[in-house]
């Protein structure tokens, strides 16, 4: 059956991965963009995470043109690279409310429907960084480790009420945010990669895929690494 998806962030990269594949799926699309082209084929909505207000339109013209959210993938980020010693205190805390508080923004604002409806399913892209730890991401880091945390908290709180919340942990994967780093700094991080290469941002589609499905019904607080084997052991 065709579900209501939204997917933030979900206007390039692992977010488009994501939307696509839902939406060849049969699923009714729509991706929240902030900035940048919106996609075709999909419902696009301006939002900016940053905003609670912001957050509930997007949400109130999903609603009204495709229903209820009924599959949430929680993807918006930013990152603000730096050395601690070189971070400013903004630079710690954009990436904070962007990437862990925009995340409880939306999930709470899903959160109405999916409790009366007992089903739905929550996915949210944190990051092998939050596992393993990388130099010069201390902020993006801190807030993606919080939303392992904060999915498994909402995923004891959701599973009385049928719905799933899980973690999908991407490694270095093949997109505009790798492509800003060095040759050095990027190859440096492949080499440490056991598989030898980046992900591409359909192998952590697939991921998403499947944990939104019905054959992930009894999966819920997982953290699903997709990085080549890089954070083994985390």
């Amino acid at each position: 059956m065709s579900r209501s998806v939204l997917v933030t962030g979900g206007n390039r990269g692992i977010g488009l991965a994501v939307a696509r594949r839902l939406s060849a799926d049969g699923d009714r699309v729509a991706v929240t963009c902030r900035s940048g082209e919106p996609p075709s084929g999909l419902l696009a909505v301006n939002c900016d995470v940053l905003d609670a207000t912001a957050v509930d339109e997007a949400f109130d013209k999903v609603e009204a043109e495709q229903g209820p959210v009924e599959v949430l993938v929680a993807n918006a980020g930013i990152t603000r690279d730096t050395l601690l010693i070189r971070m400013s205190e903004q630079d710690f805390t954009s990436v904070i409310d962007t990437n862990l508080t925009g995340t409880y923004r939306v999930v709470k604002r899903a959160a109405r429907h999916l409790m009366r409806a007992q089903a739905g399913r929550v996915v949210i892209i944190s990051s092998t960084a939050a596992l393993s730890g990388v130099a010069g991401q201390v902020n993006y880091g801190a807030s993606k480790a919080g939303l392992i945390g904060l999915a498994r908290s909402l995923a004891r709180e959701f599973a009385p009420r049928g719905v799933t919340v899980n973690v999908v942990a991407p490694g270095l994967t093949d997109t505009a945010m790798s492509t800003a780093l060095a040759d050095g700094q990027r190859e440096r991080i492949v080499g440490q990669i056991p598989l030898g290469r980046m992900a591409d941002p359909e192998e952590v589609a697939a991921a998403v895929r499947f944990l939104a499905s019905t054959e992930a019904s009894y999966i819920t607080g997982a953290v699903v690494p997709v990085d080549g084997g890089m954070g083994m052991g985390h």
